[in-house]
């Protein structure tokens, strides 16, 4: 078989990792797109035609991008765990198989979420700055935090990541694990977590991870009004989406002490510009969107989303569909 009769699959982004570009190579016809993050118009411009779409990046796969895909497409795989970007109804109706990378971007999530959960107790980012400036002080008062011993830690979406972070923090000896969401998981039940309302949830945790997608329940969810009913000394984590949080809204909790501080790898807007008031806050800790980014993990993300369109293509099941 030559290379024109192999099915065609368009590769959003030449920063790929090889693992997949290598699987699907063999048995694939390959468009790869030259920039990191190519503009929509540019994918818009080359996605004509090709039986298979390898996203790398949010792009919106919506009704126009399925249109001017054509009739021939029949898979569209993306290399995240989140499909917000995507509309699932939309893509089912027309019979195109969709898969995505969840549970292999757990563990890298759930370490950020530790290490966000630590520095933000810690006042690591405080700390660095009264370094920088030569402003240390000595004393058994100084720059005091929280630690994760004794704590009530609260899980907002107890799915494969959240289920991770708490799996990973069993060891720093904390006092109890809540949880909520739409009901009562068995997960929870063999961690040990306890399902709260959401109310309970904001006025027990001494930490608040946020683990849950992005939906039109979940949007803009925390506002003022949660951040009133939350602990003056909690700690506030999002590893989620950005704009499940009002951004306004925590930066006043964050100014105004309602609550200790906040580790944030996602944001809204994101990437933050370099003024934005976050930045300027001693007590946010902010990474920007590293969660995934490991070498291991990317790799198994192109190569799950890469096995999702090659099972696609060949009548199998997605190794994780939608």
């Amino acid at each position: 078989m030559s290379s024109l009769d192999l099915p065609r699959v368009l590769v959003t982004s030449y920063a790929t990792p090889t693992t997949g570009i290598d699987l699907l190579r063999p048995k694939c016809n390959l468009t790869i797109m030259p920039g990191v993050e190519n503009a929509r118009e540019q994918v818009l411009k080359v996605l004509p035609g090709h039986d298979a779409v390898f996203l790398v990046g949010h792009h919106k796969v919506d009704s126009e991008f399925l249109d001017v895909a054509g009739p021939n497409l029949k898979v569209v795989s993306t290399m995240s765990a989140g499909y917000e970007h995507l509309n699932v109804p939309e893509i089912k109706r027309r019979g195109i198989k969709i898969g995505h990378t969840p549970k292999v971007v757990s563990a890298a999530v759930a370490e950020i979420a530790i290490f966000l959960m630590l520095s933000a107790a810690k006042r690591a980012y405080e700390g660095r700055a009264a370094l920088e400036q030569n402003q240390v002080k000595s004393g058994p008062q100084w720059l005091l935090g929280q630690e994760l011993r004794g704590s009530t830690v609260g899980i907002f979406g107890l799915g494969n990541i959240g289920q991770a972070i708490v799996k990973r923090l069993v060891g720093f000896e904390v006092e109890r694990f809540i949880y909520t969401g739409h009901s009562r998981k068995k997960a929870g039940d063999e961690l040990g977590a306890i399902f709260v309302s959401f109310d309970d949830l904001l006025k027990q945790s001494d930490y608040l991870v946020v683990a849950a997608p992005l939906t039109n329940e979940t949007k803009g969810l925390f506002d003022d009004s949660v951040f009133d009913k939350m602990k003056k000394t909690s700690i506030f984590v999002n590893i989620a989406r950005g704009q499940i949080v009002n951004t306004d809204s925590l930066v006043r909790a964050l100014r105004n002490k309602k609550i200790f501080a906040a580790g944030l790898d996602v944001t809204d807007p994101e990437p933050l510009p370099p003024y934005h008031e976050l930045l300027k806050l001693p007590n946010a800790e902010i990474t920007p969107h590293l969660g995934s980014g490991t070498t291991k993990t990317r790799n198994d993300m192109s190569t799950i989303a890469a096995q999702n369109i090659l099972n696609g293509l060949e009548g199998k099941p997605l190794v994780y569909p939608l």
